[in-house]
């Protein structure tokens, strides 16, 4: 069942389970995927004991913004102040953030401005952006054309004509051949329909490039996120070992950003979408970094 609550600035749609007085989890997706990507970790994570929060992003499905007059803004520290907002309304003090893709470096960011609430964070599929993002070599930017191709007029006006179709590229190349369904897809990409989602898909992609400015009421926590260099909670990084957008080269020094106790894990076979390509070895690995 999908749940709304009211922030701030948006109203948000999310999913809870488990017990109400249990460790909390707050599970973030990626993009291009939405909230269903967790389907298949949420029932065991709560029959091993923990309340889950899945949420959709601003600009992803049934979240939506309460006034035409905020910014339709999508760099990580405004969606990390989106995640305190609903904490915040549920009355969770403190929890631990599994994300992926784009909910990594929303956890990231999380653990940077509420060190005191986060307890420790999962990141599935993409490096933290501690310390400020370097420009990537050439061989990774080539894999990441298509943040450059956003930064353009030309590529702005291609994503707003078929953002679903720009979608569907990253599905099959950043996974194995034949990973997912046509049908699966067409579920996922009714999130993509939120009349939103282009603007904030846009404005994330060349605001860490610095294309585009943060949003303003996230100034303080970017400028945090650039200038922290490690970070010292419990951390996992897990990465796909054909990560067609992330390969393995990308993280092997990911280590170098925990102080606290990190694990990195490389799962052979996978892409870009642990959570949906082999969720019960990705539930292995969560439980027990989660019971440690």
């Amino acid at each position: 069942m999908i749940n709304y609550i009211s922030t701030d600035f948006l109203t948000v749609a999310f999913r809870q389970n488990g017990p109400d007085d249990a460790p909390v989890l707050l599970l973030l997706h990626g993009w291009p995927d939405d909230a269903t990507t967790w389907n298949e970790v949420i029932p065991p994570l709560t029959d091993a004991g923990y309340r889950v929060i899945t949420p959709w992003l601003r600009g992803f499905g049934n979240t939506t913004f309460r006034a035409e007059s905020t910014n339709r803004t999508g760099n990580a520290g405004i969606l990390a102040l989106d995640a305190i907002a609903l904490m915040d309304a549920l009355s969770i003090d403190t929890f631990s953030v599994i994300g992926h893709d784009w909910g990594a470096n929303i956890a990231e960011s999380l653990a940077v401005g509420w060190p005191d609430r986060v307890l420790r964070i999962a990141l599935l599929s993409t490096p933290p952006r501690l310390g400020g993002m370097p420009t990537p070599p050439f061989q990774h930017a080539q894999l990441e054309w298509y943040h450059w191709f956003q930064a353009t007029k030309r590529g702005e006006d291609a994503v707003q004509k078929d953002p679903i179709g720009f979608a569907h590229i990253m599905w099959e190349n950043w996974s194995p051949k034949g990973w997912f369904t046509e049908s699966t897809f067409e579920q996922v990409a009714q999130s993509w329909k939120n009349p939103d989602f282009v603007s904030v898909t846009l404005h994330s992609y060349r605001a860490r490039w610095d294309e585009a400015e943060p949003d303003e009421a996230s100034r303080q926590l970017e400028t945090a996120i650039k200038t922290t260099k490690t970070l010292s909670l419990p951390a996992l990084y897990i990465q796909g070992e054909v990560d067609g957008v992330n390969p393995p080269y990308v993280s092997e020094n990911v280590h170098e950003k925990f102080t606290g106790p990190f694990t990195r894990i490389v799962m052979p076979g996978v892409g870009h979408y642990p959570s949906r390509e082999a969720p019960e070895l990705l539930l292995d690995h969560l439980l027990m970094f989660l019971a440690n």
